[in-house]
């Protein structure tokens, strides 16, 4: 028992703590780069902090130098008050050097002997007597290497003699300045690591939400729950995917119910013929064998309803080929017009049931196609137009050519399409809701087949229509020039 519990601990454990996961990927990125700063934060500390002090210590001694000059130049009585307070401040030794007398005031503390500053400002007079800058300054380095200095010296002139101002400054921090930087370094480290685990941890619970929300909602579509809504609110991103889910999963609902609705018609339409073919039979069989007229009768009957049923088989073997992409092309540059005069030609039987078809050639138009295809697509389209023409049987079949293209019209006067259903009638096991009322045979596979014909061909292809008007359907391919063969074959013919 105890192994067991021990086991789903590791578990649950091994649950929580997902190193591929987006939250403790976020967490661990961000904590390793709150190190990096700060290792890079220490080590600058380490190896830049004296050149950096000296660098920034150089440049405030020049300008208290000018400050100095301009207050001897202006106020010489109360030059000494303020020299105190500048030299004790910055910790700095000020020497200037008049007619009358030798001025010092000393704000170091580290440095002991005066005859140290001797020394420098007798080596920084003498330079600055050799150039004619009006300033000089050197740094100076401590025999024992333990620190540096900066030596600055210029001439300041007042009431027209010229007096000389001498500065010295160590350029390196005490060691309470530095105990100071580096236990505020320490405090700046320990505020970057829990900034960055707080960010760290907000963000990675930013990112992963929106992320966690689509996971349960695919769950849900996963058990055919097709009402779901995929919400991907926070990123660009997210919001993309989420639309791209929800068109997904309204894909999904809409294929199933067209697929519902074609088990129920294929059944139905599978049902009447094998129940028309089983009762002709038994009635060869019980009664008409013995009449051949009766009999042929019956097997005409059952020969219809077997080529109905083999042209639903057709139908639905037709798209399956479609779907996985084993349709085989037989490519070849043919005539358009003819191929549509062929179809006509083929259609003209139906004007003894008093339908009226018009054929409107244009002049040749050669295509590159599969000519068995596009003639089915043909024929889809005017037997389409056949069906739902209504008591006006009249069916206008047009060819037009322009700008290298040829553009197939089949047009009824029939009963149209509503409008709210025009973008679906390509759709498989789609059937409009003309279909229901009038109760025309098909199981809404036609113009799927043609939908993936013309895509085959990647020809443009359409439907205008207007509800109790009728429709337009049509497609449109490039034409190329004639083919040199039936050139030359025309040419000997005349």
């Amino acid at each position: 028992m105890a192994d067991h519990t021990g086991k789903r601990a590791s578990k649950r454990a091994a649950k929580r703590i997902d190193t591929s996961s987006i939250k403790t990927t976020t967490l661990i990125s961000f904590v390793v780069f709150a190190l990096f700063l700060v290792m890079i934060l220490w080590g600058l500390s380490n190896f830049f902090l004296s050149s950096f002090y000296e660098r920034a210590r150089s440049q405030e001694v020049i300008r208290t130098a000018e400050t100095l000059e301009a207050q001897f130049k202006q106020d010489r009585f109360n030059f000494g008050s303020l020299a105190v307070q500048t030299a004790s401040t910055n910790g700095i030794y000020i020497r200037i050097d008049t007619e009358e007398d030798t001025l010092i005031f000393d704000g170091t503390r580290e440095i002991q002997g005066s005859e140290v500053f001797d020394t420098d400002v007798s080596r920084i007079k003498t330079k600055l007597a050799s150039t004619d800058t009006g300033s000089v300054s050197e740094t100076r380095r401590d025999a024992s290497g333990a620190g540096s200095r900066l030596i600055y010296a210029s001439y300041v002139t007042a009431n027209g003699t010229d007096n000389v101002l001498c500065i010295i400054a160590p350029l390196y921090p005490d060691q309470v300045t530095v105990r100071i930087l580096r236990d505020m370094l320490i405090y700046v480290s320990f505020i970057v690591l829990i900034v960055s685990l707080l960010l760290a941890f907000a963000l990675s619970v930013r990112l992963t939400s929106p992320i966690e929300k689509l996971t349960r909602s695919a769950m849900e579509l996963s058990k055919g729950n097709h009402d779901v809504y995929f919400d991907g609110a926070g990123f660009t991103e997210t919001k993309e995917l989420a639309r791209a889910l929800n068109k997904a999963s309204y894909e999904m609902e809409k294929t199933d119910f067209y697929q519902r609705e074609i088990i129920a018609n294929v059944s139905h339409d599978l049902k009447t013929p094998l129940t028309m073919i089983r009762s002709y039979a038994e009635k060869i069989i019980d009664i008409t064998g013995d009449n051949p007229e009766k009999r042929n009768a019956d097997l005409n009957v059952i020969i219809s309803e077997t080529e109905h049923l083999n042209r639903l088989v057709t139908d639905m073997l037709s798209v399956s080929n479609l779907q996985s992409n084993n349709v085989k092309m037989n490519m070849e540059t043919f005539d358009l017009v003819q191929a549509a005069r062929s179809v006509y030609e083929s259609f003209r039987v139906l004007e003894s049931d008093g339908f009226e078809i018009y054929f409107h050639p244009c002049k040749a138009a050669y295509v590159v196609g599969d000519r068995t295809r596009l003639t089915q697509v043909m024929t889809n389209f005017v037997s389409n137009a056949v069906k739902y023409s209504g008591d006006n049987k009249y069916i206008d079949i047009r060819l037009s050519k322009s700008s290298k293209k040829v553009t197939f019209h089949c047009i009824d006067h029939g009963m149209g399409i509503p409008s709210d259903e025009i973008s679906h009638v390509w759709d498989k096991y789609y059937r409009t809701s003309a279909n229901h009322e009038r109760g025309i045979e098909g199981t809404g596979l036609g113009l799927a087949i043609v939908k993936g014909l013309l895509n085959l061909h990647g020809a443009k292809y359409g439907v205008e229509s207007e509800e109790g008007k009728g429709s337009d359907f049509w497609f449109e391919m490039d034409t190329f020039r004639k083919p040199a063969a039936e050139k030359q074959a025309a040419e000997e013919a005349e």
